[in-house]
């Protein structure tokens, strides 16, 4: 535990010390944070270097912010229900919560369901919309967050030279 504390630290620290402007750096951070609520595993770290270069914001930013998103990783059995129940929820017509789990749906699955076009539909694409709905704010206010903080760092620096 204490490694993953220091790890985290490192990263932390490492973003502050980033060199671009306070806008470039908390936009990388808040692209970092949104897509690291979303559930593409395997493609977050990429979408956030393209997204980050095509938005002119800070790559390095965005790397660090998903990687720092990692720290919700035991949780994410949870956060993956309550965005999957959000976006069935605005998905279904009349509005309604998702039937509950029932054991042997968790322990029985075949493997060419879950590879079939239409379990993306039905499992897929609920999860991506409750994502979004999470991702966006966590984006919006990790980016006055980190603006904040850069924006005063910034302040400090210049009065120090003076």
């Amino acid at each position: 535990m204490k490694k993953l504390i220091e790890h985290f630290r490192a990263l932390w620290k490492r973003l502050l010390e980033l060199r671009d402007t306070p806008h470039a750096i908390a936009g990388g951070a808040a692209i970092g944070m949104f897509y690291g609520f979303t559930p593409l595993f395997g493609v977050k770290t990429l979408l956030s270097l393209v997204t980050a270069w095509l938005a002119r914001c800070s790559k390095i930013a965005a790397v660090i912010a998903v990687t720092l998103h990692d720290v919700v990783t035991p949780f994410w059995p949870v956060l993956l229900r309550i965005e999957y129940d959000i976006g069935y929820w605005l998905l279904s017509n009349p509005h309604t919560l998702p039937p509950k789990l029932k054991l042997k749906h968790v322990v029985h699955f075949d493997l060419a369901e879950m590879l079939h076009w239409t379990t993306f539909l039905k499992v897929g694409l609920p999860l991506l919309i409750g994502s979004l709905v999470i991702a966006v704010p966590a984006a919006l206010i990790s980016y006055v967050v980190a603006y904040q903080i850069m924006h005063r760092r910034s302040i400090r620096a210049l009065r120090s030279r003076d």
